[in-house]
């Protein structure tokens, strides 16, 4: 009878231990499908191109490719503050509000899974940081990427602009002909001004829009350029071959920076990680060099210095060594 009691508290044990695994899955499957977008090379070359196959009337292409901004309740917060923007330069259609209510649903999965494993105070925080801080930081990695990108491709779109222009093609139709003949994420951006276009905006206003929703430098060069030839006239087409130039060779700047810089930057790591590995090292090497003295009234007091001037060396380190032009 014992022995048949320890058999079936076993096995809901691991029924239990099959459930959490199961359900914190899901939930980071969930996320990661709706985080990333992935694109085979049978369907169209941009996200675009397949509103216009299935379809699609100018209206609803811009509608889906240029969203309604809603108001950001939470942008005082310091990590989530600039979300919306963060996003939508990240390329993910996903609202700030449904953002975070499935990190907050993820997190309080994983919490309530944990806590059946392991004490609360130690679930918590690294719920925490997989949950809230690692979607986050994986948006503006993607946000990063992606206007990487554009900024690479913003010299061939002006190129092909000039040369059309060049041959006696309206600005509109040069905007187009980037649409559909380059590849995201410059493709989509110029679809969207040409479906703004299309639908009755001015196209000063849609390089003015273009550059806030990019929020890159070479693209509000790009907008003034426009707004410039538009109130005064001017050969267009050299400006933009011009601007073309400028900005492979600011791209080719920034690389031999980042090449000359790299020593400098590896040293940063090195040195920010430094008193962690540290720290981790005495503690597996010395579990009580620490931890014995903890009691000590002066150790909190200290151990919170030594945090701050290990977070200011991270800081300054991190700002001596980041170079941008």
């Amino acid at each position: 009878m014992d022995r048949l009691l320890d058999m079936t508290r076993f096995e809901s044990g691991s029924l239990l231990y099959v459930g959490i695994f199961l359900g914190v899955l899901l939930a980071f499957e969930g996320l990661r499908q709706i985080l990333t977008r992935s694109e085979s090379q049978g369907e169209a070359r941009n996200r675009r191109m397949r509103l216009i196959a299935a379809g699609a009337s100018t209206e609803d292409l811009l509608r889906i490719l240029k969203p309604t901004t809603e108001r950001w309740q939470l942008a005082s917060l310091p990590l989530i503050g600039g979300l919306p923007q963060d996003l939508r330069r990240a390329g993910l259609s996903i609202t700030p509000t449904a953002f975070v209510t499935i990190a907050l649903g993820a997190f309080v999965t994983v919490a309530v899974a944990g806590s059946v494993v392991a004490p609360p105070f130690a679930v918590l925080p690294v719920a925490a940081l997989l949950c809230l801080v690692a979607p986050v930081v994986a948006v503006r990695m993607a946000r990063r990427r992606r206007m990487d990108t554009l900024v690479t491709q913003l010299p061939d779109a002006l190129e092909l602009m000039s040369r059309g222009l060049k041959v006696g093609h309206p600005l509109s139709a040069t905007i187009g002909s980037v649409a559909t003949d380059m590849l995201d994420p410059v493709a989509s951006e110029f679809g969207i001004m040409v479906d703004q276009v299309a639908f009755g905006e001015d196209l000063v206003d849609a390089f003015a829009d273009f550059a806030e929703r990019s929020g890159l430098e070479d693209v509000h060069y790009l907008a003034v350029s426009v707004a410039i030839q538009h109130g005064t006239g001017g050969n267009l087409a050299q400006v933009l071959m011009t601007l073309a130039k400028v900005v492979r060779d600011r791209l080719t700047m920034r690389r031999r920076i980042k090449a000359i810089s790299a020593e400098g930057r590896l040293t940063s790591v090195f040195l920010s990680l430094l008193p962690f590995l540290i720290l981790g090292a005495t503690t597996l090497s010395s579990p009580g060099y620490y931890w014995d003295v903890a009691d000590d009234p002066l150790f909190r007091p200290f151990a919170i210095v030594v945090g701050v001037l290990v977070l200011a060396n991270m800081l300054i380190m991190r700002k001596l060594v980041d170079f941008r032009i």
